[in-house]
């Protein structure tokens, strides 16, 4: 039976994001210490405090571990940020038992075929322009923007949309409640 992509948006208690390729354009810039840098689209991460600031959270699953990765999960106030998981799909459950929502309550974002595993869990998954072919015939949604630049955004507009989170969104930015970032 086919399913609308509203209709599965609708249902979204929890947005989990893979990084590199996602949030990230996938690049890993290193110096003679290890990985320096990663570019993070300012956009998508505002439309991450916009979810949650209207009681949408996100979290991160993620197979690497970054410190960067600590830091922009903290600055964003994420509900989560798992990394060093290279298994993703138990990680997945482990992350939602710990959340108190089931795999169907979520979406999924990802990049390549190590995120075939927890998409094939979520409600909703999710994937950049510029995924692996792979993950984008295994996505629900395939957002018009590439890893890195308004794929997440456009999966959170997605789901506040559905979710009727959209106009309180707006109405927070006339009330200045960025301000309580």
């Amino acid at each position: 039976m086919f399913e609308s992509l509203e209709s599965r948006a609708s249902r979204i208690k929890l947005m989990v994001f893979d990084v590199d390729g996602v949030m990230t354009d996938g690049g890993l810039w290193y110096g003679p210490e290890g990985e320096v840098f990663k570019r993070f689209d300012v956009k998508d991460g505002h439309a991450l405090v916009l979810a949650r600031l209207t009681g949408l959270p996100a979290a991160i699953l993620t197979a690497r571990t970054s410190k960067i990765v600590a830091v922009r999960g903290a600055e964003l106030k994420l509900a989560k940020v798992m990394q060093g998981k290279k298994d993703k799909g138990p990680a997945l459950h482990e992350l939602c038992a710990e959340l108190g929502v089931t795999p169907a309550d979520c979406s999924y974002m990802g990049d390549d075929v190590n995120d075939l595993a927890p998409m094939r869990l979520v409600g909703l998954a999710a994937c950049p322009q510029d995924a692996a072919p792979e993950t984008r015939a295994g996505s629900h949604f395939v957002a018009r923007s590439p890893g890195g630049h308004g794929a997440v955004r456009e999966l959170c507009e997605l789901v506040m949309k559905a979710t009727g989170r959209w106009e309180k969104a707006l109405e927070l930015l006339g009330a200045g409640a960025l301000t309580q970032l």
